[in-house]
């Protein structure tokens, strides 16, 4: 009778091979490309060609990876969506919700303007700028946002320990973080310094949502 060897469990994740490593680096440089172009020329004037130009592949290749260059642009936002996603599971469980989503996204803005975490400071600076002048991709931001929202919700109901299908709180805190996020890059947009850099801005107004909005109206005169 022959000994059965023993099973050493399953393998770990593979590493990605040669054709998804050209892909990868495809995507990079057309991302690297348009904000380049995004820079010196702003969002609007800049053309998909332009970008598969720069790239030295065809426009066909390009919306093989995007659908559209208002798709590239928003690749930043995805990646400060995903980093706040990862930063918040590692907040302390019992942190109550505003307090763990304000410090979150505060710390993900920062890391945004310093260029910490991966970020490039240069290309969130771009993105705020392309945003304040071009209502195409200001849209396009705040469709991207609000598609998200959804898992911002479910995120935050297992952290209060509620479902999201029969309580309205998981939905009213996801919608509110969001809202808060808007109106500090709108103040930030609109008047400049007023309110400080825009992480600043998210720290005052994410301070109101843990204060409570429900204030005494002020005396009447």
């Amino acid at each position: 009778m022959t000994a059965t060897a023993p099973e050493t469990g399953s393998p770990g994740p593979q590493p990605p091979g040669r054709r998804e490593r050209k892909k990868q680096r495809t995507r990079e440089a057309l991302v690297d490309a348009a904000f380049t172009l995004f820079a010196e020329k702003g969002f609007d004037a800049t053309t998909v060609e332009e970008i598969a130009d720069a790239v030295d592949v065809s426009s066909r290749t390009f919306f093989r990876y995007f659908s559209s260059k208002e798709d590239v642009a928003l690749t930043f936002q995805e990646e400060q969506i995903r980093a706040v996603v990862a930063a918040l599971a590692e907040r302390p469980p019992d942190e109550p919700i505003m307090t763990a989503l304000r410090r979150t996204v505060v710390e993900i803005a920062r890391a945004c303007e310093a260029g910490e975490l991966g970020f490039d400071p240069e290309r969130f600076e771009c993105m705020l700028t392309m945003t304040s002048e071009s209502p195409a991709l200001l849209a396009g931001s705040l469709e991207h946002a609000q598609k998200k929202q959804a898992l911002l919700t479910e995120i935050v109901a297992g952290r209060m320990g509620l479902d999201p299908a029969t309580d309205l709180r998981p939905h009213v805190v996801a919608a509110a973080t969001s809202c808060a996020f808007q109106a500090a890059s709108d103040v930030t947009r609109r008047l400049g310094g007023s309110f400080g850099t825009l992480s600043e801005a998210v720290d005052q107004a994410f301070a109101i949502l843990e204060s409570g909005l429900n204030e005494p109206a002020p005396p009447a005169e």
